[in-house]
């Protein structure tokens, strides 16, 4: 067999030699196994976006039955931990210091505007602009405990003219645990599929093996599949583990088939992976692509994913540039898988894009690692 022709024989002795090399390297087991598991803990109970016992004031200027009711109504909610006042003079202060993220108020003229004889608002809400999600939430909470206590005042049996039923599909519960474990297992498994590489070729060149490796009658691209499949079922693995985790560790429902799980990860492991060869391959220094491949790898995942910043929201050459980014679709496809189920018509354009990506960035690879052996 000429030395030209691709052999399988080759491939698998490659696989078999980084594989030794992975069981002798605790820094892939430890990227592999800890990583994942400490971020997963990390994203879980360090990062939600569900607000409760907001500290607020509640200003009640009027001593009427109703105004009390309504001053009750605020601190009856686990939305709000209340701070009650007199005058809000007296609250004012610690909205400025940061002790309260805004105050109700609550006028003298209460029971004249609630029976419609004065043309104002029931109450006054102030919120802290400085944390405009928090500010936005809260206005929306204080809404919500007036129209509650207003629809608790009506007269029995009388209905409104309009019902409405307000149903959350997927996610009833709107615990914000279930939407961000499945993204933040795409970020961590971008790190980890970056990393678990980008430290492969470069390794080799530090070490002065790389020139040996590329003596033998191995192709470029033997060599990089014995490199890159070891590390491919080791991300399956740090996979599985993940989504162990979330779903017997933080209550996070598998809808969708395991199938369609390892299917979708599969194909963004050969992105992910190819990303890290290409840092690999690129650099020559184990420490400058191991920082690489964590800038590489983490922020672009975290910001232009989807994961915690909505993409529509972005400006639109940024939201252009998300469409090069691989976990922009494997986000979207595992809250997908999670909490919806097994959505073909989703996947199957998400995965096509992920493997258009990994294309790339093995094409470059493989370019980068020919470009060397000529050097």
């Amino acid at each position: 067999m000429s030395a030209l022709e691709f052999s399988i024989g080759r491939v698998l002795g490659l696989v078999y030699k980084e594989s030794l090399q992975i069981v002798r390297d605790p820094s892939a087991i430890l990227v592999a196994f800890v990583l994942p598991t400490v971020m997963m803990f990390v994203f879980a109970f360090g990062l939600s976006l569900d607000q409760k016992h907001v500290p607020i004031g509640v200003v009640l200027e009027s001593d009427s039955a109703a105004a009390q009711s309504l001053a009750a109504a605020f601190g009856g909610t686990e939305f709000f931990d209340v701070t009650p006042a007199r005058d809000r003079r007296e609250v004012t202060p610690k909205v400025v210091a940061g002790e309260l993220r805004g105050f109700v108020v609550i006028p003298q003229d209460f029971d004249a505007r609630l029976v419609g004889a004065v043309a104002e608002p029931l109450a006054q809400i102030i919120t802290d602009g400085s944390q405009p999600n928090t500010a936005t939430l809260v206005a929306a909470y204080a809404r919500g405990v007036v129209s509650n206590w207003l629809a608790s005042r009506a007269e029995p049996g009388a209905a409104p003219p309009v019902s409405l039923q307000t149903r959350f599909w997927f996610n009833g519960e709107l615990d914000s645990r279930k939407y961000l474990v499945p993204g933040a297992m795409a970020i961590i498994m971008t790190l980890i599929g970056t990393l678990l590489t980008a430290l492969v070729v470069a390794r080799e060149w530090d070490r002065g093996t790389m020139e040996a490796i590329m003596s033998t009658p191995a192709r470029i691209v033997e060599i990089l599949l014995g490199k890159l499949l070891p590390y491919f079922g080791l991300g399956l693995i740090a996979a599985a583990g993940c989504a162990l985790l979330a779903t017997q560790g933080f209550g996070v429902p598998l809808r969708g088939s395991l199938w369609a799980f390892f299917a979708l990860t599969s194909v963004f492991l050969i992105p992910a992976l190819g990303q890290g060869l290409v840092i690999s391959t690129a650099v020559k220094n184990q420490y400058v692509a191991s920082q690489l491949g964590a800038m590489a790898g983490f922020l672009p995942a975290f910001v232009l994913s989807g994961f915690l910043f909505e993409i529509s929201s972005m400006p639109t050459w940024l939201q252009l540039l998300t469409y090069v980014v691989p976990a922009r679709y494997y986000v979207a496809s595992l809250q997908t898988v999670f909490l919806a189920g097994d959505v073909w018509a989703q996947f199957v354009p998400d995965m096509l894009a992920m493997l258009t990506i990994g294309a790339f960035f093995f094409l470059v690879a493989a370019r980068n690692s020919r470009k060397s052996l000529d050097d």
